[in-house]
């Protein structure tokens, strides 16, 4: 198997204009993408592997919505709301943690059995019966694809997982990510001062990569190439450089990794990145796997999110270039936070003109399109104005027909 480009063609003739400024200090447009494009897309919430054992559950808080994914008796991963049918309180305070056999409300002590059905509430005879399914915790809808858990807090415009991801499942498929397991970092997160575009302009465009982070163009930089979203999705690919790498992270973790015998020739001194829009990222190496994703917490403030998984069997010398590795991401994930910075100050300056985008930096302006077929109130130049904004957009939607 070789590694072949799904689509890295530009168009002759393409808008090299990204997103007007206004849209990245939208107070109303955050609502909207908000609604239309993070709960109607499929997120990742974690992997089987991190709620291993019957009781273990995973929260997540995003967007003003409370996910719990819970194991149940019967080792089945379900994911709800995280909240009590009696008051809306939350049902677990952690980020992971394990109940025993059922989940015990703080605010009142309504009881759930693991499988989210009523179990019955304290003092039950204050109330009249009540329906242990009825009064079950609310799903969410969620599926599990190579271990990884999805969820989509309501119906949207992708497909099922499996069908969203069909085109990446045969080069995914040689990694054996589902019977991965977690690194001791566990989820990770941080916040970023920055609009989640910011983020995701940055983190769509390989053509900053020879100048922004020295280590990943010591690494890989003479073959390194992007792919537009399509449907949904986009690729980058990169083997390591056939020269001799400079930095001592770089030049170590190449020495001492390990070729991956479950991989293709193709992939085994290779990176590469899966997007999924609009804000999910999976990254391969030959020593693990990752996931990591933005959400939005306010017009200037984002949550940034990942995990890490290696294989069961790890070896010392994997398990040391997994750590090399992770220190070259490291130091990359923080130039970016730092170019986002920058890139992000100038929404607001009156200076700013847009974006003009090179043919590298075509994954942006994908991205952008498929935000644009969301929500059209961004192909307009100037804001409609706060107050206007979803009512514009619901305007041009229906025009759009």
């Amino acid at each position: 198997m070789t590694a072949i480009a799904r689509n890295t063609s530009v168009p002759e003739q393409w808008d090299r204009r990204g997103l007007p400024g206004w849209c990245y200090h939208s107070e109303e447009l955050l609502l909207l993408e908000k609604t239309l494009v993070f709960r109607s897309h499929w997120q990742i919430a974690c992997h089987v592997s991190d709620v291993p054992e019957p009781g273990n559950y995973l929260a997540l808080d995003v967007m003003g919505e409370r996910a719990l994914i819970l194991r149940d008796q019967d080792g089945v991963v379900n994911a709800f709301h995280n909240i009590c049918r009696h008051r809306g309180s939350r049902l677990v305070a952690d980020e992971t943690g394990t109940c025993r056999n059922a989940l015990v409300c703080p605010f009142h002590g309504w009881v759930y059995n693991l499988d989210g059905t009523l179990r019955g509430p304290a003092r039950p005879k204050s109330f009249p019966p009540l329906d242990k399914d009825e009064f079950a915790l609310k799903r969410i809808e969620s599926e599990i694809w190579n271990g990884l858990v999805f969820i989509r807090f309501r119906p949207g415009p992708q497909p099922d997982v499996a069908s969203l991801m069909a085109p990446f499942a045969d080069e995914l498929g040689h990694y054996g990510i589902a019977d991965m397991v977690p690194t001791e970092d566990g989820i990770w997160s941080q916040i970023s001062d920055v609009n989640w575009k910011s983020v995701r302009d940055v983190d769509n465009e390989g053509y900053h990569v020879a100048m922004a982070h020295p280590a990943l163009q010591d690494l890989y930089g003479q073959t390194y190439y992007d792919e537009p979203f399509v449907n949904g999705l986009s690729r980058s690919f990169a083997t390591w450089n056939s020269r001799r790498a400079r930095r001592w992270s770089v030049r170590n973790y190449v020495g001492i990794a390990e070729e991956n015998a479950r991989l293709p020739e193709s992939h085994r001194k290779a990176w590469a990145y899966f997007g999924i829009f609009p804000n999910v990222v999976i990254g391969v190496t030959p020593e693990c796997v990752q996931f990591y994703q933005e959400f939005p917490i306010s017009v200037s403030k984002s949550l940034l999110r990942g995990g890490i998984y290696r294989y069961r069997d790890e070896t010392r010398r994997a398990k040391a270039a997994r750590y090399l590795a992770a220190r070259i991401d490291r130091e990359t994930q923080a130039e970016d936070v730092q170019l986002t910075v920058w890139s992000n100050e100038a929404m607001r300056s009156d200076a700013f003109s847009g974006f003009y985008l090179s043919d590298l930096e075509y994954g942006v302006r994908s991205h952008h399109d498929h935000l644009r077929a969301l929500l059209p109130v961004i192909t307009l130049a100037d804001s409609p104005g706060e107050g206007n904004i979803a009512t514009t957009n619901a305007r041009m939607l229906a025009e759009r027909g």
